[in-house]
């Protein structure tokens, strides 16, 4: 038996396995990216000599990736750099089973359809990407309440007010307090957005280098080759994700009734801090996301090895 030859449960089992270690791995560099992505919303009013009432823009509490981190663990404690993990690993254990254990199952129908084009050629990438966007978009669908709980505690500071006592608890009160829609499917569209995009960064990017490497005989099928496709997949895929995270993020963390939808949020947020506002939290987005796709594709690679293994031995 060989890897692609695996049963689509094992795979997705697998694909959701290694992204749970992945994120447990990497989660106190997203919840620094969180941080980042949702300072600045805020502005302080304040009457000046003239008694008129401005709007005047707080001070930043978090500058720079390891500074966040640091400050976090330091006025919160170490264990605030997990706030969510439990959520986070619903998440991805919903998530990642989708939208990469299922990648090579849409991508080999696409293919049938496309007439099986040659490796590498426009329409084998076009065939790649739109298996990306199919189980980015499909994803979305199981896992967005888990995304939204993981950000509402992610963002959450210590000593404020606690909106849960629990992961299972802040699904029944934002449920019940905001709906299923405008609740625990708030943000969806660009959820959805920003992972179909993540997707075709860190999937199609990660499988069109892997295939390119070994095409051209640079590598062996072999964890430099892996984890040489996963830095490129991770930094093609914060390029162009990062101004839909950023949304994504204040979307969900947002107070109902505060922005009337994604879109409203992004004018909001492009009107009142500029268009830097869309890449806050680049650097820990980046490192966040490189990390993640070394630790996921190399786990996920030598995973599917042993499940071949365990199957060709079992026979």
């Amino acid at each position: 038996m060989q890897q692609d030859e695996l049963p689509l449960g094992v795979r997705m089992l697998v694909a959701g396995t290694s992204a749970c270690i992945a994120d447990f791995a990497t989660f106190p560099l997203d919840t620094a990216k969180v941080r980042l992505q949702c300072q600045g919303e805020a502005k302080a009013l304040t009457a000046g000599t003239t008694g008129v009432v401005q709007q005047i823009a707080p001070k930043l509490k978090y500058r720079g990736m390891a500074g966040t981190i640091l400050t976090i663990a330091r006025e919160e404690g170490v264990r605030c750099l997990y706030n969510g993990l439990a959520a986070g690993l619903q998440r991805q254990m919903c998530f990642a089973s989708v939208r990469i254990g299922y990648y090579d199952t849409v991508k080999a129908f696409y293919t049938s359809q496309a007439k099986n084009p040659a490796k590498g050629s426009v329409v084998d990438i076009l065939v790649r990407c739109a298996a990306g966007i199919t189980t980015g978009c499909m994803a979305v669908l199981v896992a967005q309440p888990t995304d939204v709980v993981k950000v509402r505690f992610q963002a959450q500071l210590k000593g404020e007010a606690q909106r849960y006592n629990g992961t299972f608890h802040a699904y029944r009160v934002i449920g019940k307090t905001e709906g299923i829609v405008n609740g625990l499917y708030k943000g969806m569209l660009p959820n959805a957005a920003r992972n179909a995009i993540v997707n075709v960064g860190e999937i199609v990017v990660y499988d069109a280098v892997k295939d390119f490497i070994l095409t051209k005989k640079l590598m062996t099928d072999n964890v430099p080759c892996h984890f040489t496709a996963a830095v490129l997949a991770g930094f093609a895929a914060t390029v162009i994700a990062s101004p839909v995270d950023v949304i994504k993020t204040r979307y969900m963390n947002a107070p109902l009734g505060k922005y009337r939808g994604a879109i409203d949020c992004a004018i909001k947020t492009a009107m009142k801090e500029g268009p830097k506002a869309f890449y806050k939290g680049f650097i820990p987005s980046f490192t966040r996301l490189v990390s993640w796709n070394i630790c996921m594709w190399i786990t996920y690679e030598q995973m599917k090895r042993l499940a071949v293994k365990a199957y060709n031995n079992h026979k």
